[in-house]
């Protein structure tokens, strides 16, 4: 029922967002009937399903093949959708500001064709002038000279109306000038106050205008972000003292490489990219910690079969996180095992100056696998250091309590999505980087995939190299 509930709160969330996405970007800027509004109408429509289907399909055991086609632009759109909608909201502040300003600059150039037009009547002021200096109008010679016509009633009659003197004339002249003045500052006022009502043309332009920098500013940023993740990960370099390490495993390097993701956007090149960059840091022991795939060893065993070419001088080792709960775990561990992965499954292996265990992820839980210290780290020596492989930073506190002195941990992607790294702050200890709780120091990596969008922003993609120091060096 919950779930159920939760479900409906996001539904009609993501129904909202894509109105306010539609209205601003094609209600405001195309006129009813136009073949744009069309498009982006269907749009609006097409676009949300194929991101409900991309979530969907590996979930209800659709076709491989169905999952790819769906996936690219179904994950795509719901990036775009948060940082086009992040756009629009910043354009709401500089709308006003924007039709403010070209109000004020349509109302100025208003009053100054408004004055033009008060003080330039030619003719009125030629013929008011001649009155006044008592001589006639010169329009009065342009009459050609006849022989005199006799009178008639209507010439005998008395005037109805007598000319107007002639300073009354220009009283009234400065009157109306008076009252233009004063209906160009009104209009200005109320432009400034209301543009959009005042001008419709002007609202259209505005729309237009923010519409299309929001849509430039958040299509730059998903295209960015798509180049970081498919250009493969960065390497990172740190060092961590641990206090019962002995001087001969000073120096002692890991890769430590999480969140891979394997599945219908990310294929074999990008676990081929990912296998290079390990083996360029010629690392002593290499660290899978989890979500290594989405999608079935059926679907994507080809895809992880370069992991076989890993090399290190002590070996490759795995742990599975969540989303191998989601894909089958059972037949990953035994798949990674045949690429030549040692799988820690709540197990412990001695090194020469430390032991290294592993747990299972807590998505394991609904199977009966899920993480067991006491299995791992129950009976071991606690004179000699001990490195976790965990997939999830919130079972930091468990290796506390068991005396690790290092953890090392994924799963949060350093947020992946700007600003999901304040949403993954609320789920998690640690987002990313090292920290200490107590005694024991956790390492959490950024990940070298994505799941879902394949796009990074503020949370570039790297494999660490976790290089142990001895303090007693």
């Amino acid at each position: 029922m919950v779930f159920v509930l939760v479900a409906l709160v996001v539904l009609a969330l993501l129904a909202s967002v894509h109105r306010y996405v539609w209205r601003r970007f094609v209600g405001d800027t195309t006129a009813p009937g136009s073949t744009l509004r069309r498009v982006g109408t269907v749009a609006a429509f097409v676009l949300p399903l194929l991101s409900l289907g991309a979530m969907t399909s590996g979930r209800i055991g659709a076709p491989f093949w169905l999952q790819q086609v769906l996936a690219w632009p179904g994950f795509l759109w719901l990036a775009c959708l948060l940082y086009l909608t992040l756009a629009l909201l910043v354009g709401e502040a500089v709308r006003p500001l924007l039709g403010r300003v070209l109000a004020r600059r349509d109302a100025a150039a208003a009053a100054r064709t408004t004055a033009g037009t008060g003080t330039s009547v030619p003719a009125a002021e030629g013929t008011v002038a001649a009155t006044a200096n008592g001589t006639r109008p010169r329009t009065e010679e342009l009459v050609p000279a006849g022989p005199p016509r006799p009178a008639t009633p209507a010439d005998r009659a008395p005037a109805t109306a007598p000319p107007a003197e002639p300073e009354a004339e220009a009283e009234a002249e400065a009157v109306r000038d008076a009252e233009a003045a004063a209906r160009a500052e009104t209009e200005a006022k109320t432009a400034a106050a209301a543009p959009g009502i005042a001008h419709p043309s002007r609202r259209l332009f505005v729309s237009r205008v923010v519409g299309g920098a929001a849509a430039a500013a958040g299509l730059a940023t998903v295209g960015y972000g798509t180049h970081n993740v498919l250009s493969g990960p960065s390497v990172k370099r740190i060092t961590v003292p641990l206090a019962k390490l002995p001087r001969a495993a000073h120096g002692f390097r890991i890769a430590v490489v999480s969140d891979i993701h394997i599945g219908p956007i990310l294929g074999r090149a990008h676990t081929r990219r990912i296998v290079d960059t390990i083996n360029s840091t010629s690392p002593d022991l290499v660290a899978v910690v989890g979500d290594l795939v989405d999608g079935s060893v059926a679907d994507l065993g080809s895809a992880a079969e370069p992991l076989a070419g890993l090399r290190s001088r002590h070996g490759s080792f795995f742990v599975t996180g969540n989303h191998e709960y989601f894909s089958g775990a059972e037949q990953w561990v035994n798949h990674v095992r045949e690429l030549g992965l040692i799988p820690l499954e709540n197990a412990r292996v001695e090194l020469g100056g430390f032991d290294l265990a592993g747990v299972n992820d807590i998505a394991g839980e609904t199977e009966g696998q899920g993480p067991d210290f006491v299995r791992a780290l129950g009976d071991r020596d606690r004179s000699r250091a001990a490195v976790l492989l965990a997939h999830q930073p919130v079972v930091i506190h468990d290796a506390v309590e068991h005396g690790v002195d290092l953890q090392l941990s994924g799963h949060t992607h350093g947020g992946q999505l700007w600003p999901g790294n304040y949403l993954a702050e609320l789920a998690n200890p640690t987002v990313a980087g090292l920290e200490r709780y107590g005694d024991t120091q956790l390492f959490v990596s950024r990940g070298a995939g994505a799941w879902g969008p394949p796009v990074r922003v503020g949370a570039p993609a790297d494999i660490t190299v976790v290089e142990l120091a001895s303090r007693q060096a």
